[in-house]
């Protein structure tokens, strides 16, 4: 009776460990949450077909020196603006401040925009949007830019972590209307850091 007990436990121990999922693929928070964002039908942006062998993002490697402390200088008297999309909408932004850091030995400073819709929701009311260009975009990165989630800091310096930068959901499906960065946004050196290119679109 006991090595009958034995075998059942044991086999529903078995059965128990199968039904577990999967660990999500990631180094780093940022990308598990990607990752699981991604391979759950209900939140992924990927073509039904891209869903069913998708198994993680393809990431370059964390890289800290792409984590920069920059001098936040706000632009309070900036105009609102429509930022131009991959389609004919053109939601409104305003130049929320200017970025300047240094990164390899030179000095860069990239525009941050504050989106005149989510700002009026609680959950999107901190919230800053920085996209931008830079020299891998077409090869190792998405041709068409990539972004940074951020919020208002509260003082003079904000970190940027290109270790977060993430695609478009344009990069995934043609489906969605992605702001296009601005040309002012373009950084002339190559941002090895973040979420590469996604080859099967």
């Amino acid at each position: 009776m006991k090595n009958i007990c034995l075998i059942l436990c044991s086999t529903l121990l078995i059965i128990g460990c199968s039904g577990k999922k999967e660990a999500v693929i990631g180094e780093t928070e940022f990308q598990q949450k990607l990752n699981a964002e991604y391979k759950d039908a209900s939140t992924s942006p990927l073509k039904a077909k891209d869903l069913k062998t998708f198994e993680g993002l393809d990431f370059f490697p964390i890289n800290n020196t792409f984590k920069v402390t920059a001098t936040f200088k706000r632009t309070p008297n900036s105009p609102i603006f429509k930022m131009p999309t991959s389609t004919d909408r053109k939601p409104e932004y305003r130049r929320y401040g200017i970025a300047t850091f240094t990164l390899n030995g030179k000095e860069f400073s990239l525009e941050i925009y504050r989106n005149q819709k989510l700002m009026k929701t609680e959950e999107y009311k901190n919230y800053l949007f920085l996209p931008f260009t830079d020299e891998t975009n077409g090869f190792a990165s998405y041709g068409g830019g990539r972004y940074i989630d951020l919020e208002i800091p509260k003082g003079d310096t904000i970190e940027i972590d290109f270790n977060k930068s993430y695609n478009p959901l344009c990069a995934y499906n043609d489906k969605y209307s992605c702001p296009i960065p601005p040309r002012v946004n373009f950084l002339k050196t190559e941002i090895n850091a973040g979420v590469k290119a996604f080859d099967k679109h």
